[in-house]
């Protein structure tokens, strides 16, 4: 597993866990709905959750009729924590990195993953690997930071512009079409990511042998501004690019 493991590191899977824990964050009030709306009927159905963490994903799967459920993220602290709140007959946990999902000798109907393949160096691998781990007729159903986010190289040259009476007025990114390794600092230095321009990335999708079914730059909803009122900064940028696709 020579992947990049920071959810391992100490400090920021504490700072991770705390962040998920409050229910303001933007995960919970803006992502994980999108993405509850854009799910396939799963009765009967057989699901892989890429980057599964502490397995929430993969409880709501199983009580939307999935029959297997298989959780795979290359953290152990993840899978210990999902292992004591996650658990359920139709579930399997592996530690595993999703660069090696090839080895998998199982079929499924969904493959899920919820902010995980930003983290990704070969995206084009990965959609092939998904492509072949897919049923006829199943589902690709993916959430990452959107290319806007991940843009820009100098994390000080990306921030928002505000008027003379301190609204948000627009934001200011750069190294949009730079596509490559970014180097973040998030609760610790050095976490690594990837940026793939929209172009590139909706083309590697295609190039898999999936068909494009669904983009989503998901907006909040009223209920959601009503918790949040910040979270109408979400009209001037996209935090989240959420991506369907199938199997024909």
């Amino acid at each position: 597993m020579s992947n990049q493991n920071i959810f391992d590191n100490e400090t920021f899977f504490n700072g991770y866990k705390e962040l998920r824990a409050k229910d303001i964050c933007l995960n919970d009030l803006l992502e994980q709905p999108a993405m509850a709306e854009m799910l396939p009927d799963l009765t009967g159905k057989t699901v892989l959750d890429l980057g599964c963490g502490c397995g929430k994903n993969c409880i709501d799967f199983v009580q939307h009729g999935a029959c297997k459920v298989i959780g795979l993220d290359i953290s152990e602290k993840m899978l210990e924590v999902a292992q004591k709140e996650a658990t359920h007959e139709n579930i399997e946990y592996i530690r595993m990195s999703m660069t090696e999902i090839s080895k998998l000798n199982v079929k499924f109907d969904l493959v899920y993953s919820s902010l995980a393949l930003h983290y990704i160096k070969d995206f084009g691998a990965l959609m092939t690997d998904i492509c072949n781990l897919l049923n006829v007729n199943g589902t690709l159903l993916f959430s990452q930071e959107h290319p806007i986010i991940t843009a820009t190289i100098d994390e000080s040259n990306a921030h928002f512009n505000y008027d003379e009476n301190g609204q948000r007025v627009s934001y200011t990114f750069s190294d949009y079409n730079r596509a490559g390794k970014r180097e973040k600092n998030w609760f610790v230095d050095g976490v690594i990511k990837y940026h793939r321009p929209m172009g590139q990335l909706l083309t590697e999708i295609i190039s898999s042998g999936l068909t494009l079914k669904e983009i989503v730059e998901p907006t909040p909803k009223p209920w959601a501004i009503e918790k949040l009122p910040t979270i109408v900064k979400e009209y001037i940028k996209p935090n989240f690019l959420i991506v369907k696709a199938v199997k024909e």
